[in-house]
């Protein structure tokens, strides 16, 4: 993933006395010069490149996902967020026109960059603009944390401690490598770098330099940061020619339990089902004969599309079918001046995720496959509700609800 996402439950570490803290900082240090130095120091980076990047690094006890030493984390019982909220939220007009018109405006004044990254990778560059503008507001928005001081933090006590261990030690590569220096490597609270948030281990495979001066500089070159999304959407699988997908109208004949990407068949197979473009042109001849698959963020309470595999290539770059949504969306706002959804977003969601945890865990009792029961309602959930819906003699919608509290487990 280019994002370190957090997608289990905020940890909030307890408390700690000034006298803790101050013990844990040189707890800190030890594990820094005993454990990331041998391996960053195995991995080709010089001593001078490791003291750099943690001159007058301390912990910041501000992060969120913290555990320090010697504490528990503790839950909240109840969460909310944008996922499993409405999924029309994710959509609002500020960001749905501010990446659209600013990313117009980039789409001239970047146009050589991005024709030289499509060829190169077969990437529209209309879909690497909208990644651009979702990612860091076309490098507009501040990117205000050092990387050393998060990864150092949540490398040392996070509940993901090993993984971000490793993307310090990756960042160190990146510092030694000579692509920015180290004290001006900056990140997100998750650690995610530059303008097209990578995170470490992501830069180190994907950074591409767009401008030829021999650096991927995600940071402070445009060019760089094109060139770095292209190539990773390409190494991700990317197709070239095909779309990621389209809006549609299903018919009531065509069930929403039809979901996901392993239910997939020829685009043609689906139109002779009935479903349609609500545009009301053909699919594409070049796409009829091409996999596709039924997406309904949903359920039957919002837009329907058929996407094509190169949608679950933009969920590579960030694990959420609304993210990959945005951006195919956007994307095409930019370049064919394109609408909102036909579909309207029903009035859904806004339960907390335990509610939708413990209708996960009914459905599993009756033998479903949820995907796990996190609180997601991702489209295992999706269409389980649905198949639980046909198996009580009821029309079918696809997505969770506050009135199933009572008959699954609320």
């Amino acid at each position: 993933m280019a994002l370190a996402l957090s997608l289990g439950a905020t940890t909030v570490p307890q408390p700690a006395a000034a006298q803790d803290r101050a013990a844990v900082e040189r707890q800190f240090r030890d594990w820094l010069e005993q454990s990331i130095w041998p391996k960053a120091r195995a991995q080709g980076v010089s001593r001078a490149t490791f003291e750099a990047a943690f001159r007058g690094v301390s912990l910041n006890w501000k992060l969120p996902d913290l555990v320090p030493p010697g504490t528990r984390p503790s839950t909240p019982k109840q969460q909310r967020q944008a996922e499993f909220g409405s999924p029309g939220k994710y959509f609002n007009r500020g960001s749905v026109d501010g990446a659209t018109v600013i990313g117009r405006q980039m789409a001239g004044r970047h146009a050589r960059a991005l024709s030289r990254t499509a060829a190169a990778t077969g990437v529209p560059g209309r879909i690497i603009l909208a990644i651009w503008g979702r990612e860091s507001g076309y490098g507009r928005v501040k990117i205000p944390y050092n990387a050393f001081e998060v990864l150092g933090t949540k490398g040392f006590m996070s509940s993901r401690a090993d993984y971000f261990a490793g993307e310090l030690v990756a960042a160190l590569r990146i510092a030694q490598a000579g692509h920015v220096r180290a004290n001006g490597m900056k990140s997100s609270w998750a650690g995610a770098l530059g303008q097209p948030q990578f995170m470490p281990s992501s830069f180190l495979e994907h950074a591409a330099d767009g401008n030829g001066d021999g650096r991927a500089d995600i940071w402070n070159s445009e060019a760089d940061t094109i060139a770095s999304i292209g190539r990773y959407l390409q190494r991700h699988g990317w197709v070239a020619g095909r779309d990621w997908g389209f809006e549609v109208e299903v018919p009531a004949s065509v069930s929403c339990t039809l979901e996901g990407p392993d239910q997939g068949r020829p685009i043609a197979q689906w139109a002779a089902m009935g479903i349609t473009r609500v545009s009301g042109k053909p699919f594409p001849e070049h796409e009829l004969r091409g996999e596709g698959y039924l997406l309904m963020p949903a359920g039957r309470s919002g837009p329907a599309f058929v996407v094509t595999p190169n949608f679950y290539v933009l969920k590579d770059y960030n694990m959420s079918d609304l993210y990959a949504l945005f951006v195919g969306h956007v994307g095409d706002r930019i370049q064919y001046g394109s609408g909102d959804f036909t579909g309207r977003w029903g009035k859904v969601g806004g339960l907390y995720r335990s509610d939708v945890a413990s209708m996960q865990r009914a459905l599993e009792k009756m033998g479903h496959d949820v995907g796990g029961a996190d609180g997601l309602p991702g489209f295992k959930t999706r269409r389980s509700i649905g198949r639980w819906q046909e198996a009580q003699g009821r029309p079918a919608t696809c997505f969770p609800e506050a009135r199933m509290k009572a008959s699954l487990g609320g």
